[in-house]
């Protein structure tokens, strides 16, 4: 089977992590990747912003969760968390952003890491606090949340996908 097509069929989301941070070769390859997604029309609308900190991870997690109305944590405990925005001036906008995280999902995989979308990015940067955090990390525009890619390495076995369901293709 082709390299890329094993790759695709074998991504699975992780929901376990080790503490460790991931290396920068691996961050930066996944990244690359996420820079040659499709974009309508080619405007690349998307902006990636890449967090490693361990306290903005927490607190990024905890608004997260606040979101959800609970308290557990939605990153599952991964070290990195790449939070995909667009812009919605864009009318592709949440395509885009969609094929992003794609990218960097399979391209995680590729190079042996875990990685999971989380979303609630959108009302997370709706949020006065979110709102503040793009204004120091100096986002300005119509940026609007699309989805977090955590990414680290896998703690425990990797799950196994679930059967295909029936009717999945239809030919027309």
């Amino acid at each position: 089977m082709n390299e890329v097509l094993k790759s695709l069929e074998t991504r699975r989301s992780i929901r376990s992590y080790l503490p460790e941070q991931i290396r920068d070769e691996e961050l930066n390859q996944v990244l690359e990747a996420g820079t040659y997604a499709p974009t309508g029309m080619g405007r690349q609308s998307p902006i990636m912003v890449v967090v490693q900190e361990p306290e903005l991870v927490k607190k990024l997690s905890q608004m997260n969760a606040a979101v959800m109305g609970g308290g557990n944590d939605p990153f599952y405990g991964a070290p990195t968390v790449i939070i995909v925005l667009a812009n919605a001036d864009v009318p592709t906008y949440r395509e885009d952003g969609a094929l992003v995280m794609g990218n960097l999902l399979n391209a995680a995989h590729a190079v042996g890491l875990g990685s999971c979308w989380i979303n609630r990015a959108r009302e997370v940067f709706e949020t006065e606090e979110g709102k503040q955090l793009l204004k120091e990390w100096g986002i300005e525009g119509n940026y609007v949340g699309i989805g977090n890619c955590i990414l680290g390495y896998i703690k425990g076995d990797v799950p196994e996908a679930q059967p295909r369901k029936e009717g999945y293709i239809v030919r027309v």
